[in-house]
């Protein structure tokens, strides 16, 4: 049975959002008539869209442990697989880095023509991330040293891993209370973890 998707529409292109409780969320993002695919999940419905707005470009995977199905999908429309955590560029996007450890290797994108930020893990709107009252967080293994390179971005859309994006001048006042908030959503971050993996 395929799963309940959320649309979240763009100027240059939508993120889907599987309705389940982490909200896994996925980009297609169109550039001059092709189309990147960012940590997609497989959803038929999605990818008819992806396919509707321009011929595929690469498929970008922006954690390592989010693999999602980056590899199946690149395979099937064939087009590259794009490592973007090993610091791998594609496209018009800057790859910023946001963690390099053993177990997590993570980076962003920002596209500065648009000024979108996309945020695979460290950053969302889930509510585990996004604890307190602002409307993006912290993932609650960084809170205590989060990953301060991405506060010095201004997007005008921020686009996450889990959850739904934050758009105009929302955008990188999210970004600034999650990083504010950081330490002090804390604990309520903690208590929300057992309820969002029923």
């Amino acid at each position: 049975m395929p799963a309940s998707l959320r649309f979240d529409d763009l100027p240059f292109g939508f993120s889907w959002v599987v309705q389940e409780p982490m909200q896994r969320t996925s980009h297609a993002l169109a550039v001059d008539g092709r189309v990147w695919l960012i940590d997609p999940v497989d959803e038929p419905a999605a990818l008819e869209r992806a396919a509707a707005m321009g011929e595929p470009a690469g498929v970008i995977q922006l954690l390592d442990r989010h693999k999602r199905d980056c590899a199946q999908i690149s395979t099937r429309l064939g087009v590259p697989h794009v490592k973007a955590f090993d610091g791998t560029a594609a496209g018009p996007f800057e790859v910023v880095p946001v963690l390099r450890l053993p177990v997590w290797k993570e980076v962003a994108l920002w596209w500065a023509a648009t000024r979108t930020l996309v945020v695979a893990e460290a950053v969302g709107t889930h509510p585990v991330w996004a604890a307190g009252s602002a409307p993006a967080g912290i993932h609650f293994v960084l809170r205590l040293r989060p990953p301060r390179k991405l506060s010095t971005y201004r997007p005008e859309h921020l686009l996450v891993g889990h959850g739904m994006g934050v758009h105009g001048r929302q955008a990188a006042v999210a970004l600034d209370e999650a990083f504010a908030r950081s330490r002090r959503d804390l604990p309520r971050a903690l208590l929300k973890i057992p309820s969002s993996l029923r």
